[in-house]
């Protein structure tokens, strides 16, 4: 598509400088090309890849005027294309010059779901009037609202029926969600078991090696700075979703939910033990093994061995 956009400009560049029937440039119309193409080349060799769409908004109308291709002149789905790369507040702006083009409801459609990828609103029939601009407004908005005071936002989003007043709803919509603030997440989540329950329903561990299924779920609810009974729900909660996503894994190595606690809480302080600088001696790996079977004694060596490699290789769980 890339060379496509290219020949479109290139085409539009020629009939303003006079391409004639028979294909041939006039030597005038000639030479101004020429200094155009020399002039254009070093941004052709350090602009590989966006390079097209780039000389596509920045082609010369003429030698002495420089300015930007009427959108509206392209056939409809190459403006929308260019256009979809851009964010809401570039959007907007060119919304200025191609009013009906940037206000298309599909582009405002495509920049609300990829922000906010689950609403009880997209879900619905849409109401009289209904605009996917103005929709990515108010989510802009009630996300400020909730990094503010997480109770306040959710009321925001439910009062203009983004979201239904329902657990699993938030949750879908936490879930699916990367523009709110860990800490205010944090502190919602612990005040909202109900809806804690239901995010913890929404991670699929099958077939993930425990430790990077603990850091898959550290990043989508994140720890606690210091232990209590918020880390100790998180690690309970985990330990049976993980169970449950792995019923075949759990009785080959003989594992249950509690046995999985276990391990979390093992793999825990073995992160802080490795990765913190005030620990000058560093668990060794025969000493965790030991200290870890001792607290689950049927769990394999092996493997307990493979936990111990992957926190030293790979960092924190809860970083």
């Amino acid at each position: 598509m890339g060379q496509g956009l290219w020949r479109v400009a290139r085409n539009q560049q020629l009939q303003h400088q006079g391409y004639s029937g028979q294909g041939y440039l006039t030597r005038e119309h000639g030479r101004r090309l020429a200094t155009n193409n020399i002039s254009n080349t070093s941004h052709r060799k350090q602009a590989q890849g966006g390079i097209d769409i780039y000389h596509l908004l920045k082609t010369r109308k003429s030698k002495e005027q420089e300015g930007f291709i009427n959108l509206e002149m392209l056939p409809p789905e190459l403006s929308f294309t260019i256009l979809s790369y851009l964010n809401a507040t570039d959007l907007c702006l060119a919304s200025c010059v191609w009013q009906d083009l940037a206000n298309d409801e599909l582009l405002w459609q495509g920049l609300c779901k990829s922000t906010w990828g689950h609403c009880s609103i997209y879900n619905k029939n849409p109401p009289l009037g209904f605009s996917f601009r103005r929709l990515y407004m108010q989510l802009d908005e009630g996300s400020l609202t909730f990094n503010a005071n997480p109770e306040e936002g959710v009321n925001y989003f439910m009062s203009k029926g983004i979201l239904d007043d329902s657990p699993k709803e938030i949750a879908k919509f936490i879930f699916c969600t990367r523009t709110l603030n860990w800490k205010k997440l944090r502190l919602y989540l612990d005040e909202r078991r109900d809806v804690l329950d239901d995010l913890v329903t929404l991670h699929n561990f099958r077939n993930q090696f425990l430790p990077n299924a603990l850091r898959e779920f550290f990043r989508h609810i994140h720890a606690p700075e210091e232990r209590g009974e918020y880390l100790e729900t998180l690690i309970t909660k985990f330990s049976h979703r993980f169970c449950a996503c792995n019923p075949d894994l759990m009785r080959e190595l003989g594992l249950s939910p509690d046995a999985v606690y276990v391990l979390c809480y093992s793999l825990i302080l073995l992160s802080i033990d490795l990765t913190s600088p005030h620990v000058k001696n560093k668990m060794s790996k025969r000493e965790f093994i030991r200290n870890t079977r001792r607290a689950a004694q049927n769990i394999s060596e092996d493997f307990v061995g493979h936990l111990y490699d992957n926190i030293y290789l790979i960092g924190h769980v809860a970083a």
